[in-house]
């Protein structure tokens, strides 16, 4: 059976870290713990699960702390977790499972991430991580933001997830004034850091320069498939932001260069045409939405509601608008399927079950 360490960066996180620690302590063999500046009890939290807490000084660089933290690893793997992570109780079976079970030739393991949720606590946000790691095998992390190992060698999809539960905000500015401080300082971003960076402007709502951002990405062409297509996803919502609406329809079908069809890309489609009444173009975009195969493993950030419950949704709104109620109807009740409490779906059956009493 494979050994693993736990490798941690962590910074004033009292009020999550024994929940992440408790979930994990009874599934690995030792735990690293690197503070990089807490001045709350993150520390004393740390020392109820081990002896092994070390100090490194930030200095904006996520990849160098992380790198620190995986270089003290003494086991066969190294698992990461951020504070408020958790793994919930089946996936704590799951891993188990795992690592009584994985080759030792394994490179890396691939573990869902799950980090968007629904007032019902559905997933609804969620892509693949390299989350074990071969130690001593020659894996970096890289990036000072939205660090990365860059998966090589042999490579396992594992069914346990991670789930990412914050209870308070971060520093919403931090990663932005990182990238922009690299910028300041004259440094050229690579390709990923560029998406991210993009990314970054986007939920800052600096639209023009999202926009341009993601622009000059895509026009490098040295991009990855997945970050491609989302970029072309988001620079299309910084256009119909910015008013330049058939930009914003040109960027969606740019995508389609890169590979075929995401339902993500279909249902934004759809919306497009929806909102301006073009009922039966867009019940075309949100079926082609239900014709798109969904995998998680190609590493894309998915939306789930994308693959099902949405696109169903919406094609019930649309042909309630052409007139075909039954067609409608039926829709809702596919939609159902998915979601089954979703308050969308009992205001559509209340409307048809009230049509029909009238």
């Amino acid at each position: 059976m494979i050994t693993v360490s736990l490798c941690m960066i962590v910074k004033n996180e009292a009020e999550v870290l024994a929940r992440c620690l408790e979930s994990a302590a009874g599934l690995v063999d030792e735990i690293i713990l690197v503070d990089t500046g807490s001045t709350d009890g993150t520390k004393e939290i740390a020392a109820r699960f081990t002896d092994r807490i070390y100090e490194f000084a930030w200095e904006d660089d996520f990849a160098a702390a992380r790198n620190y933290a995986f270089s003290l690893a003494e086991m066969d793997y190294c698992l990461w977790l951020d504070a408020d992570d958790v793994l919930l109780p089946p996936d704590q079976k799951l891993f188990r499972t795992l690592k009584e079970t994985l080759s030792p030739t394994t490179s890396v393991v691939m573990a869902k991430y799950n980090t968007g949720f629904d007032d019902a606590g559905n997933v609804v946000f969620s892509y693949y991580r390299e989350r074990l790691i071969k130690n001593r095998a020659g894996f970096r992390w890289k990036g000072a933001v939205h660090e990365v190992i860059e998966p090589a060698g042999e490579i396992v999809y594992a069914d346990f997830a991670v789930t990412h539960r914050k209870i308070r905000a971060s520093d919403p500015d931090r990663n932005l004034r990182i990238y922009e401080k690299l910028l300041a300082q004259g440094a050229t971003l690579e390709p990923r850091q560029q998406f991210y960076y993009g990314r970054e402007l986007f939920d800052h709502g600096r639209y023009a320069e999202a926009q341009e951002v993601f622009a000059a990405f895509l026009a490098e062409g040295r991009g990855w498939r997945e970050n491609n297509i989302d970029a072309c996803r988001l620079q299309s919502l910084c256009l119909e932001r910015l008013n330049q609406s058939e930009k914003a329809v040109s960027a969606l079908l740019q995508s389609f260069v890169y590979d075929r069809p995401r339902a993500e890309i279909c249902c934004e489609l759809g919306r497009w045409f929806f909102t301006r009444e073009d009922y039966q173009t867009a019940a075309y975009w949100y079926t082609s939405a239900l014709l798109c195969p969904r995998n998680d493993k190609t590493g894309a950030f998915t939306l789930p509601d994308c693959y099902g419950f949405l696109p169903c949704l919406q094609l019930c709104v649309c042909y309630s608008r052409l007139g075909d109620q039954d067609r409608a109807e039926h829709l809702n009740e596919l939609a159902a399927s998915f979601k089954p409490d979703a308050p969308e779906v009992l205001h559509n059956r209340a409307w048809f079950e009230n049509r029909k009493s009238v």
